[in-house]
Formats: C-alpha cells, structure tokens, sequence
C-alpha cells in the first residue's frame, strides 16, 4: 500500500553506534492549557485511534468507549480480519488504515491505544507523541534500554498524555498494600521477592508450525516490522500469550508479566532506578517452535534493599500461593499460573498477590499494628483514568516518568542474562557504567528500513 503521509517516512531517523545514553530534565507537569493534536479543550469530545485490533486492544477500546465523549475515529491493523470488524461496528465515524503512519496522520485525531506487539511500541509511541497525540501505551512499553529512555524522552518533550497499560496498578488491593507497605508496620524492608510461573514443559506451544504459508489479508512484513525477520507461525499472532515465547517479539516472558508484578514493591517503596543487576536464565527444557528462555532468575540491587525476581516455564509451585483456586485471579491448581510478592521487614512478612495478602509477624513485633486507612483514592479503571487525565491534563498515576522505572529495570535484567553478567547502572546519568558492549547492546538496531530514534537519547 502507498503511504499518504510522505512525512512520517522512516528515512528520517538513523541508529545510533555510540554507547552514551544522555540524561534529560527531571520529570515535569503538563498545565490544563496543553493539548494534543486535536486541542480538545475540556468539553469536547475525544477522536480516539487504535493501533492494533487484536484482544487487548479490543479490550482497551471497549473500557474507553464507556465514555460517551469518545468517538472511534481511525483504527489500525495488518490483518483484515482484526481490522475490518471493526471499522464495520463504528462505521459512522471509524476510517481503517493498514500503515500505522497513515492513522496517526489522521485529521483531528487527538488520542491513540497502541496495543501492538511489543517489537513496534518504541516506534509507534513516539512517533505518536511526535503528532501531538496523548498515547495509552500496553505493556510491556518498550524491550530495550534504549527504549525506554526514547519513549520517555519523547513523551516529555512533546508533552502529551501517557499511560502504561498495567490494569492492576488501577486495583483497589494494590493501593491497599501500597498504604499498607508505607505504613511503617512492616519495619525497615531488606528484602523484596517476586514470581511469576507456569509450566509449559516439554512442549510449549508445539513445534513444526513454521511456514511461508501467510493468511490472506495478513501483510507479514509489516507485522515483524522493525524485527528480525522470521518464518510466520500461527500461534505467534494468535495473542499477547503467544508473543512471550518469542525473544523478538517480546523478549520473553519477563516483559510479559514483571511489569504487573514488580510494579507494587516499586510503587509502594517508590524506588528509582536499580544500580546493579543480576540476572541468570536460559532455555533448558522447553523444545519448541519459539526461542525464548523457560527460566529466568534476577537480583536487582538498590540503595536500601534487593529485590528478587523468579520466572519459571518449567515447574509452577507457587510457595504460599500454591494449590489456590482464585476467583478471577488466573490461578489453578497444577500447572497453572502463580504469581506473587514478598515484602519482608524487620517487624514481618507481607505476602501478597493481585487480590489478597498474608501478613506474618516476627515474634510479637507487629502487636498493636492495625492496616492504615485507605489513602489512595479508587481509580475508575486504567483507560478511564487516561481519558480523564487529557481532559484535566495532569499525567496519570501510570505514566511514562513513573513506569520508566519498571520498564528500565526489567530491560537491564534481559540484557544482564543475554550477557552473562552483571550490570552496573548510574541512576543520575542514566547510563550503564564500565561495560562498552552492554551499553552498545542497549540500543536496538532495527530491521531496514526501519531505525532507531536516536535524536531521544
């Protein structure tokens, strides 16, 4: 397809070989005076596109369309079948684009989902903010350090509205734990443990469905996009579940589920960046058609404490959340999914998940604590509260100042298990220290004609 918008062509950008990753202004506010592309004042309806029609970004339209000031004006996918089913149901309003470029050239439009794989987020989100559209980003938000600070860099400069798609940083049990956490009655916290398992051993998602063999409908070259180019696989674009098998495509499923996980011990203790990680994995088990690790294990070290991280895709205990059937929380008994987070204090041991907590004393030292009063107002919902955001245009409580923090984290750790070794990391300066080919490694080369937007670092 000929591309309408001659101005988002990729030949502008070009990849950056120096290893230096620069530091920008500290995090900022946007006044009620700013507004994106479409300068919606207050009382005006939001012209609402959405890059990728797949599950999630179903799901996200659907929350954002109980607004009744949201009007679905432009939708994006490289598949028909994602694309037109939509743009059919919002025919009055909705036109469909199969370039992302093209969508985000759309008059009038003044907000965008993106809920693309996480191989094109990078790309699309500032490519977004460079149009002057407020962005709600799914997660994980990019899979590169380099990302992370591009994205985030662009953000600010371009001084749009952004939200990370981390649903559970909306819950009422989060905020809960993170008033609990503040509260002091844990005592000093030394140590934070995090998880998340499954057991998709030996099989995976199957081996042998690799072909050359396209969907009619589906343009192939698009969807892999800035990545490496590979072989289709009909499990791969199936869903987000599916891309966590893929380095590629989502660097595994670290990416996939820490940004939920670690997001409460990060929240809660408002911790910046890591100044150390460690990080051991591979694939040892696992014989599939995908190439991502089956396990993971991760030591992040900070000013005051360490935090742990440990994925299994090889074996599903749980520890204290083990043999639970949770209503709603994705757990079963077996093989099925675990996920959870220990806070451990002088005065005791949080322990706790997306929907309920254990509390442990050490001796009699919590005597006389009670849980504090909640603090933290309840939040509409992830997307509700994005929309609210551009109307009122303060950032969200997800924003991308905020999750930088996480998605940093999490990117060093993939980079110190593909290396071997640990990372050192300068907070301040936002650089890995004293090891020339991480920091090289930190920024993407992308797939020509794609390249990476070096002017944001």
């Amino acid at each position: 397809m000929e591309n309408k918008n001659e101005k988002f062509r990729v030949g502008r950008r070009s990849f950056v070989k120096s290893a230096a990753l620069l530091s920008v202004a500290a995090p900022y506010i946007i006044p009620s005076t700013a507004w994106g592309k479409g300068k919606s004042a207050p009382s005006d309806k939001i012209n609402l596109g959405i890059i990728g029609c797949g599950s999630l970004g179903k799901e996200n339209l659907k929350a954002c369309l109980q607004r009744d000031n949201v009007v679905l004006t432009a939708a994006c996918d490289v598949w028909d079948e994602r694309l037109d089913p939509i743009v059919a149901r919002h025919k009055q309003t909705c036109t469909g684009y199969t370039d992302y470029r093209d969508l985000l050239a759309h008059p009038g439009l003044d907000a965008v989902i993106i809920a693309t794989p996480a191989h094109w987020h990078a790309l699309q989100a500032i490519e977004a903010a460079e149009a002057g559209l407020h962005i709600y980003l799914q997660k994980p938000m990019t899979m590169h350090l380099g990302e992370s600070l591009a994205v985030r860099n662009a953000i600010r400069k371009h001084r749009v509205i952004c939200q990370i798609g981390t649903q559970i940083h909306a819950s009422d049990h989060y905020r809960r734990m993170v008033e609990l956490v503040r509260s002091g009655n844990l005592g000093d916290i030394g140590t934070v443990r995090s998880f998340f398992v499954l057991n998709e051993a030996p099989n995976g998602i199957g081996k042998g469905n690799n072909t050359t063999q396209v969907p009619r409908g589906l343009d192939w070259d698009k969807w892999v996009g800035p990545a490496r180019m590979q072989p289709f696989n009909p499990n791969l674009v199936k869903d987000a579940f599916y891309h966590c098998f893929w380095m590629d495509f989502s660097a595994g499923w670290t990416p996939g589920m820490a940004p939920h996980i670690i997001d409460l011990p990060i929240w809660a203790l408002n911790l910046g960046y890591p100044t150390e990680v460690s990080a051991m994995g591979g694939r040892y088990f696992i014989d599939d058609d995908g190439d991502a690790y089956d396990n993971h294990e991760v030591l992040w070290k900070y000013p005051s404490l360490t935090m742990s991280w440990m994925h299994s895709s090889t074996n599903s205990h749980g520890w204290a959340f083990q043999g639970l059937k949770k209503e709603g929380a994705g757990y079963e008994t077996g093989t099925g999914r675990k996920l959870g987070i220990y806070f451990h204090g002088s005065n005791g041991t949080l322990i706790t998940d997306y929907s309920s907590h254990i509390l442990i004393p050490e001796g009699d030292r919590m005597n006389g604590k009670t849980e504090p009063s909640p603090t933290i107002p309840s939040s509409p919902g992830q997307e509700l509260e994005w929309l609210d955001s551009i109307k009122s245009g303060q950032q969200p409580l997800c924003n991308v100042d905020y999750h930088t923090k996480i998605d940093v984290a999490i990117n060093l750790s993939i980079l110190s298990m593909q290396l071997g070794r640990s990372i050192t990391f300068d907070p301040v300066k936002e650089q890995i220290v004293g090891d020339r080919e991480a920091r090289r490694m930190a920024i993407p080369e992308y797939r020509k004609p794609w390249k990476f937007p070096s002017k944001y670092l």
